[in-house]
């Protein structure tokens, strides 16, 4: 007798959650650091105070970005155990009134009403507050909101991706430095860019391009108002 084929799926959707906080973790540290020390060096500063407002750039934006992604998740979360809590306490008090809206989500999807009784249940028997938070309120347990875990690896990958233009600057010739800082933080965004389209499944042409272009648009902006200020000054 001949085994059974096993037909085995691998979906990339489980990867959406972290791969966008990374990617834009690293992206924001990339585009606002090498900005920030283009827009200092146009001014005319000295490659030391340029090093030095990279620096701060670099632990200011992963404050910043941790910070910003706690208070964000922690409302996430905020939201979504107030939710549940609603959840319960209805269960308790219309248990029919539960069944039948469990129920009409199943119909809606394509099950014939007999069937997703049936279902709902049987669901509502093993684990009812389970079986709403899912279906009725889309929250699953792996997809729960954890604010630290947030504003760790936000802060992490902005630091990541700020330390790479950083590093140029601190390494690279002073009568050389934009060029230098310009060209490969444009080349790190699009290995950036390639590298999340490809995890993502995506075209990575198309996803290294993106992120380059905007990359290079707030990079160039950058450094025209440090060189208008420059120039005033």
């Amino acid at each position: 007798m001949k085994p059974m084929n096993r037909h085995l799926e691998r979906h990339r959707t489980d990867r959406i959650g972290w791969l966008r906080a990374a990617v834009l973790g690293a992206n924001d540290g990339i585009v606002s650091t090498a900005s920030l020390v283009l827009g200092v060096a146009a001014a005319g500063a000295t490659p030391q105070a340029v090093l030095v407002a990279g620096v701060a750039g670099l632990m200011a934006g992963a404050m910043s970005m941790a910070a910003g992604e706690y208070v964000s998740v922690h409302s996430q979360a905020d939201t979504e155990k107030a939710e549940m809590e609603r959840e319960r306490l209805e269960l308790e008090r219309h248990p029919e009134a539960e069944h039948a809206e469990l129920a009409g989500i199943y119909i809606k999807r394509g099950l014939t009403p007999e069937l997703a009784r049936q279902v709902a249940g049987q669901l509502m028997n093993h684990d009812a507050l389970g079986a709403h938070v899912r279906d009725e309120l889309g929250i699953s347990d792996d997809l729960l909101a954890n604010p630290i875990q947030a504003a760790l690896a936000s802060a992490a990958s902005f630091a990541v991706g700020a330390a790479l233009p950083l590093a140029v600057t601190a390494l690279a010739p002073a009568n050389g430095l934009t060029v230098w800082v310009s060209v490969t933080s444009l080349g790190f965004l699009a290995l950036l860019g390639a590298m999340a389209a490809r995890a993502g499944g995506a075209a990575i042409v198309a996803g290294a391009w993106r992120v380059t272009f905007w990359g290079a648009l707030a990079m160039a902006i950058t450094a025209g108002v440090g060189a208008l200020f420059g120039a005033v000054g």
